[in-house]
């Protein structure tokens, strides 16, 4: 059924809450299409969108696909030990609260005002096993347990780059201590032309881990622009077919490197460790526009 004229008006009359945060000026803007569904901004940049009704609808693109990878990563309902580096308005571990009832989640979000804000203005179920740590995403991830996660996320940008001491070697040997052998890592990159963050964190995965895959828009496997691309590894083989299957389906289809392609696509880069890494390239103007 389709919604009433009176839930529009009164969807319009919502208004944008607005406030600093430690990233920056932090915008929750009302979605119009959406009764109670909102988009999180930063100094402009969108980072996350919610919809309090309706948690297991993802609306941005990168969302999507690794909401693609939680849903595979464990047979389907079944709970999950599952950490989020990164927790925007915590849209994915809303999700996976959804979809997977009774899992029990850590988000690890350093800006403690954008937690504060969050909670305040968009409410967490209370029955959902969700504890969030105000800390660094690295200090937070050495507090995990060893093998205690099935399935860990990083979406982390300060100031829409990832931090170099998140895109390392060492860096993962703390995703690989606190995964369970099973356990599945899923990162939301981005870059842009010539690609080299993107093929240097590829070799990183894989100086770490057995198998690997990459969802993302063709244009941006391309370098034709900048864009969002989700690197997914684990030790077990991944369900390709399907992963493949449904990244192709989605509005904004995306596709799905691995094996041979991937590891052509990489080019020779080299593991990135701490003492070379650097911060994600910063996305052109033109890409919030």
């Amino acid at each position: 059924m389709g919604r009433s004229r009176n839930t529009r008006r009164r969807s319009a009359a919502v208004a944008a809450v607005e406030e600093p945060v430690d990233g920056g000026l932090a915008r929750l803007v009302p979605d119009p299409d959406r009764g109670r569904a909102w988009t999180l901004l930063i100094d402009g940049a969108p980072q996350s969108h919610v919809d309090l009704d309706d948690p297991a609808y993802l609306s941005f693109e990168y969302q999507r696909r690794l909401g693609h990878v939680i849903d595979l990563a464990a047979p389907p309902g079944k709970p999950v030990h599952a950490v989020h580096l990164g927790g925007g308005a915590l849209t994915l571990a809303r999700y996976v609260a959804a979809t997977r009832p009774r899992s029990t989640q850590q988000v690890v979000e350093c800006d403690a005002r954008l937690v504060q804000l969050v909670r305040r203005e968009l409410p967490l179920d209370p029955n959902a096993r969700i504890r969030v740590r105000a800390v660094d995403a690295r200090a937070g991830l050495a507090k995990v347990p060893d093998g205690w996660a099935d399935l860990v996320v990083a979406d982390v940008f300060s100031g829409a780059r990832t931090p170099a001491h998140l895109t390392s070697t060492e860096f993962l040997d703390e995703v690989r201590r606190a995964l369970k052998p099973s356990g599945v890592y899923a990162a939301n990159l981005a870059d842009g032309p010539p690609l080299a963050h993107l093929r240097g964190q590829i070799a990183t995965a894989a100086a770490q881990f057995g198998e690997l895959a990459l969802i993302a828009d063709a244009a941006v496997l391309r370098g034709k622009r900048f864009g969002n691309a989700i690197l997914v590894a684990c030790d077990l083989p991944l369900p390709l077919a399907e992963l493949t299957r449904r990244a192709a389906s989605d509005p904004h289809p995306g596709r799905v490197e691995h094996g041979r392609r991937l590891t052509d696509f990489a080019g020779g880069a080299v593991p990135v460790t701490d003492a070379a890494a650097v911060a994600s390239p910063a996305p052109p103007p033109s890409v919030f526009q």
